[in-house]
């Protein structure tokens, strides 16, 4: 028999004495919830579109029959905090971003710690998890959800334009700027760098340059944005989009600065490796086949890109049925299924299934290894993990466009922001 379904936080005694049996049970006659139903919410979102298909499966081994709603980002969290806010019973398990949206449903008591489940269910193998995916979905010490979808921001670049060039693909920041600059040829329509500009978006992208310069957004309770390291990191990033970015990149998010990349118009691009399609489709880009991925530059403290966990699985602290739930997760981030849906292009957190050659068939041979080491030596978070996410997020970004804009002394724009950031995570405190 396969992993076995243990009841955990909420547990009645009547659930206790269910037959231990798990999902992937083969016996003919172990469905120990047979009859019941749980409802899943979810994001209109690639993985989603894996696992639907696989349900019938789940509900024949288990006896559990799942409901699925299926809505856009803004939607799906606009209606889980509705319900949430009632006090609803449903949904049962949910999608969710747990660096957006993941303290304040866990702080609202919204979300059901699944520490218990996870350490106890026999087989589950939880330490196969990227401790830096773990640790995005983790609050307070708390297990808040289970990762099912992985994202690092990598460096991506021209092959073709660095080889003409006689330039080896840059393992610095510093020598990321100097190929920048050489290859930066504006009167022939040649950009050498380009990343998201815009105000919010850019501070999950500045977020490598931080951490590899040896700085972050926070230290325990204190900002930590105004700080020398911090500095660097930001005038490295805004100073490569002030001079040697397309113009416009000021309102550019990751759809514009893929876009332009796509057209052939620039050397070197740094975003999500869960977007390299958008370079790589030949039915979207005109340089398809002269995509190269690295490893993001490192600064003073290595290569530490960002290594998060951009979707989860969460369990509603209401749900009736916690233990149907908790077969439900189970099941859906077991080893089999996620080298299922992985094998449909949707990053996973198992370090066992990106170890596997088929579980790396969704993705460009030549990314796989930059996906491995990325996760093994990159940061949980790739903003500031507080409760008003938005007002963070402006105050960081703030930083970056006084520089693209032409700010030379940024000090006290840093001192300023921090003093912002400061004072959103000490409002937390008090909600």
């Amino acid at each position: 028999m396969a992993a076995t379904v243990v009841a955990g936080c909420g547990s009645t005694p009547e659930t206790m004495k269910q037959p231990a049996a798990s999902p992937g049970a083969t016996a003919a006659n172990a469905k120990p919830f047979a009859g019941k139903t749980i409802s899943l919410v979810a994001a209109n979102h690639p993985w989603a579109d894996a696992i639907k298909p696989l349900l019938p499966d789940f509900e024949k081994e288990t006896g559990i029959k799942v409901n699925v709603e299926s809505f856009f980002e803004d939607q799906l969290t606009q209606k889980l905090t509705v319900q949430f806010t009632s006090g609803s019973a449903t949904p049962d398990v949910f999608m969710y971003r747990p660096l957006q949206e993941g303290k304040l449903f866990y702080k609202n008591g919204w979300v059901q710690p699944l520490d218990d489940y996870a350490q106890k269910a026999k087989d589950y193998d939880f330490a196969d998890f990227a401790k830096s995916a773990v640790g995005s979905t983790t609050v307070d010490a708390k297990l808040a959800g289970i990762p099912i979808i992985t994202e690092q921001e990598i460096l991506y670049y021209r092959k073709d334009l660095l080889q003409k060039a006689g330039i080896a693909v840059p393992k610095t920041l510093d020598e990321l700027q100097a190929a920048v600059k050489k290859l930066h040829d504006p009167k022939n329509e040649m950009y050498g760098f380009v990343a998201r500009g815009q105000r919010s978006p850019l501070v999950t992208q500045v977020s490598s340059f931080l951490y590899s310069e040896g700085a972050d957004f926070t230290n325990g309770d204190k900002a930590t944005i105004n700080t020398p390291e911090a500095i660097k990191a930001f005038t490295t990033y805004g100073t490569l989009l002030k001079d040697y970015a397309p113009p416009g990149v000021l309102n550019m998010s990751w759809p514009q600065a893929f876009g332009i990349f796509a057209q052939g118009k620039v050397a070197f691009l740094t975003d999500a490796n869960s977007l390299y399609k958008n370079a790589t489709d030949p039915a979207k880009s005109q340089i398809a086949d002269q995509v190269g991925f690295a490893a993001i530059p490192a600064g003073k403290a290595g290569s530490k890109p960002y290594s998060i966990t951009s979707w989860g699985l969460a369990m509603n602290a209401k749900s009736g049925n916690k233990d149907a739930t908790w077969a439900f997760i189970q099941w859906a981030t077991s080893k089999d299924i996620v080298l299922k849906t992985q094998q449909k292009g949707n990053p996973g957190a198992r370090a066992s299934v990106w170890d596997k050659p088929e579980g790396t068939t969704g993705f460009p041979a030549d990314l796989v290894p930059i996906i491995k080491e990325s996760s093994k030596n990159g940061v949980d978070h790739d903003r500031p993990t507080v409760i008003s996410v938005g007002e963070a997020r402006d105050a960081v970004g703030e930083i970056v466009q006084k520089l693209m804009t032409g700010e030379t002394n940024i000090q006290p724009v840093a001192d300023k922001a921090n003093a912002a950031l400061q004072a959103i995570m000490d409002k937390d405190k008090t909600k």
